[in-house]
């Protein structure tokens, strides 16, 4: 299991006790102390952008660096302070943000983040708490926050879905086919779109702006728990048979059954089911029926620029 970033408090100021040592050289001895495997040493955050298990390490740094216990000689390098070498002495059992509460630098580092957060909510905004004794990482929490949000978001969306009307339903599939570049216009897609409603369809959209291939669409705005199973699934496929259509997608509000899921699997021709999970996701990702509130934009030190 990977550490959390106050567990590595330790063994990170530990690790300068020789001396100046490189940053990536402590993440993989820590890497081994831990008995990480291959997995979670290359285990990446939900964006993609960085490793846990390296973000961790930096945050531990960080902190101990903010309490005065590290220092950075160079790009990519630290070393014990005399505070920092003073502590080790004391042979600690563990390091953590309440330990560091004795230092006036961590004191003070985390006056000013709080300072900051009541700044902030005087003038309306309302920015998740800052929480030192979590085990999560202020990117982790920051993303674990991000990630709450957007599941409160989803629900409310599927549930204005669900009691929309059927024509409603169907400009949503429009819009959101044609944000994700099918369909050329909006007005080509809906007429598309609307046109067929026979024999299992409910329309057919151009894959690409120039109309070069079709894809067959099928909409069931149903309520939680009334899923679709496998003769819906078989009815698509031979309404798609009949059109000597090569490709459909399938969209409900509600989920699939299992056998459902396996009948598209088992047939010969492309079905992409999308349940209402997958319907609101999209439609955030594409902003279909809400829209960007706030930016936040994350940034870290550019190290080439102080060399």
């Amino acid at each position: 299991m990977i550490p959390d970033y106050q567990t590595l408090m330790l063994p990170v100021l530990k690790s300068a006790s020789q001396g100046e040592i490189k940053t990536t050289d402590v993440i993989d001895r820590l890497a081994l102390e831990f008995n990480l495997t291959e997995e979670e040493k290359n285990a990446f955050l939900p964006s993609g952008g960085k490793k846990i298990f390296y973000d961790r390490v930096h945050w531990a740094k960080s902190y101990l660096k903010q309490s005065g216990l590290l220092h950075y000689p160079s790009r990519g390098y630290f070393e014990l302070t005399d505070a920092g070498r003073a502590e080790l002495a004391k042979k600690p059992k563990r390091i953590d943000n309440q330990y560091l509460e004795k230092f006036e630098g961590y004191r003070s580092f985390k006056a000013r983040l709080n300072s900051k957060k009541d700044t902030e909510n005087e003038i309306g905004s309302s920015p998740p708490p800052i929480t030192f004794n979590s085990d999560l990482t202020p990117d982790e929490a920051l993303r674990s926050a991000h990630r709450t949000i957007n599941d409160a978001l989803a629900s409310d969306l599927l549930q204005r879905v669900r009691e929309a009307s059927p024509q409603f339903f169907e400009e949503l599939i429009i819009s959101l086919l044609v944000a994700m570049g099918y369909g050329g216009s909006s007005e080509e897609a809906g007429q598309a779109l609307g046109k067929s409603g026979d024999d299992g369809v409910d329309g057919v959209i151009d894959q690409d702006p120039l109309g070069v291939d079709q894809i067959y669409v099928q909409a069931k705005r149903y309520a939680e728990g009334n899923n679709v199973g496998s003769p819906a699934i078989r009815d698509f496929f031979g309404a798609l048979s009949l059109k000597k259509a090569q490709k459909g997608i399938f969209f409900t509000t509600s989920k699939f059954s299992t056998s459902g899921i396996q009948t598209a699997k088992e047939l010969g021709m492309r079905i992409v089911l999308i349940d209402g999970q997958q319907l609101t996701k999209l439609m955030i990702r594409y902003n279909i029926g809400c829209r960007d509130e706030e930016i936040l934009h994350l940034k870290k030190v550019d190290e080439e620029f102080f060399e």
